[in-house]
């Protein structure tokens, strides 16, 4: 059944499919976050991998230090405040999530270039094919290792809407909202979310 979608993605060469196809398997017997993904999104969150504790409690963002939901509630791109535990009703918002990487880690530093290389090109394929009006990737640290490794382009993306799209899907960067990225304070997180409402809304 993968392969018979797959092949259908313009532009997916038969190696990537298999990849793809290997990548898709191996998410299915790993303990991970689900994609909320469906046709028709106005924006799909990506994050560079599951932390542990959410994939404990099955929810994205579920540390209680990160920022994404206080910031995201204020920012007024939602009809009705949410958290983790609702994240499944984003999508009844127009919005979903996936990551860079689904293997789940402790951190950034844990990631392997084999992980980027194995992942990277499904995201892109799941992007494709799904086709949200605006992807928004947390971090530049995700947003770059889906160039390198999925798009073969070494870049260093300001943050704010790129110039590069990803099919006919607009891209925009925000910052990363984990709690280890203290440079952004809460109130610029909320900036960020209102700038992609603006473009939302447009």
């Amino acid at each position: 059944m993968l392969r018979h979608v797959l092949s259908r993605v313009r532009g997916l060469d038969r190696d990537m499919l298999s990849q793809a196809e290997d990548s898709d398997t191996l998410a299915s017997r790993m303990k991970t976050l689900p994609d909320y993904l469906s046709l028709g999104l106005d924006i799909v969150f990506v994050g560079l991998n599951p932390g542990l504790s959410s994939v404990e409690s099955g929810h994205y963002f579920a540390s209680p230090r990160n920022r994404f939901w206080p910031a995201l509630n204020r920012s007024g791109l939602l009809a009705e405040p949410l958290d983790a535990a609702c994240d499944s009703k984003m999508l009844e918002q127009g919005m979903g999530f996936t990551d860079v990487v689904k293997r789940p880690s402790s951190g950034a530093s844990d990631l392997r270039t084999s992980d980027y290389r194995r992942w990277a090109p499904v995201l892109r394929e799941k992007l494709e094919r799904f086709q949200p009006r605006i992807v928004c990737f947390h971090g530049a640290v995700a947003y770059r290792n889906f160039l390198r490794y999925g798009c073969d382009a070494k870049e260093r993306p300001a943050l704010g809407l790129q110039d590069r799209t990803i099919g006919r899907s607009m891209v925009f960067l925000v910052p990363n909202p984990s709690p280890a990225n203290a440079a952004y304070s809460l109130d610029t997180l909320v900036d960020w979310y209102r700038g992609l409402k603006e473009l939302r809304d447009r």
